[in-house]
């Protein structure tokens, strides 16, 4: 009973702040996602990043083996995937970069904070930031034909993660006025995207569910299986391993909808995959999270 309402603890908060965002947007209120999405990715996720990274009492060498781990796993993740639609008969460029990448930005990054404080965050934090890398340039080339490294290398998450590395490997600290702010700025980060993901969700439509059901289950089993055995190959710790397991059985990404609609491949069956998955996470992820807990 103890572990259920620690549980609800943890993933309460965040459902609950999505259904904000849902609400919202059902009572017709305005809301700008391209522009919230925008301020979050180049200001305050970064600042979070940095922040997170700067003050966390991690060893570097913990965190970069999390970030090798991290690579692992998306690399038999992708394997899974792509083995799964060829045998499906499933368009490689709609389906396979949305199974690969999950919500480790809007959902993995609150679970992380709530479920195991600032040292769950700053493992959350190395996980989301290379995924984002290898999303920004795998997954494009994937749904595109065509990536770019010049796209990846201006993104400010990616400078907020290598600063807030080489600060963390220094033993560097920003004066305290500037910590205090970029804190302030990184600390709404988190509202903003789960909200945004509930309005996001709101106003997609799904036709087909069937086939988003299925994959979604075994994007939420393989998974957490893969996270589960990198995490004892490479021999994290109990926390690192949590939030590498969490990560990476976290729902479809609303940004694999938004990069299927921009690049031309199949945006409807992205969007039911983004609902049916973020939905299933209301079960899958509480469940995950009693096992690594």
């Amino acid at each position: 009973m103890n572990l259920a309402i620690t549980v609800l603890n943890i993933t309460a908060p965040v459902f609950l702040l999505a259904l904000v965002g849902l609400i919202w947007v059902k009572m017709g209120f305005e809301y700008r996602v391209e522009f919230v999405t925008r301020l979050a990715m180049t200001l305050s996720v970064p600042c979070l990043i940095f922040v997170a990274l700067m003050k966390t009492d991690i060893e570097p060498n913990a965190l970069a083996d999390l970030s090798l781990a991290t690579l692992a796993a998306y690399g038999l993740v992708a394997v899974g995937f792509f083995a799964i639609a060829a045998l499906a008969k499933l368009d490689r460029s709609t389906y396979v970069a949305p199974l690969i990448f999950g919500n480790t930005g809007n959902l993995g990054l609150p679970l992380a904070l709530f479920a195991f404080g600032n040292e769950g965050l700053s493992y959350a934090v190395v996980v989301f930031a290379v995924m984002a890398i290898l999303s920004f340039t795998f997954g494009i080339w994937l749904v595109a034909g065509g990536g770019s490294l010049m796209k990846v290398l201006k993104e400010p998450l990616v400078g907020a993660t290598v600063l807030g590395g080489l600060f963390l490997w220094q033993g560097w600290e920003t004066p305290i006025f500037l910590t205090n702010s970029l804190e302030l700025i990184g600390q709404m980060a988190i509202p903003v995207m789960l909200i945004t993901l509930g309005v996001a969700i709101a106003r997609l439509e799904v036709k087909s569910m069937g086939q988003a059901v299925v994959l979604s289950v075994i994007k939420a089993g393989l998974c957490a299986g893969t996270g589960w055995a990198i995490s004892v190959w490479f021999g994290l710790s109990p926390v690192a391993s949590a939030v590498l397991i969490v990560q990476l059985a976290t729902p479809v990404a609303v940004t694999s909808y938004l990069i299927a609609e921009k690049y031309g491949a199949e945006a409807q069956p992205v969007a039911g995959l983004v609902v049916v998955s973020t939905l299933l996470s209301v079960i899958t992820l509480p469940l995950i999270l009693s096992f690594v807990i």
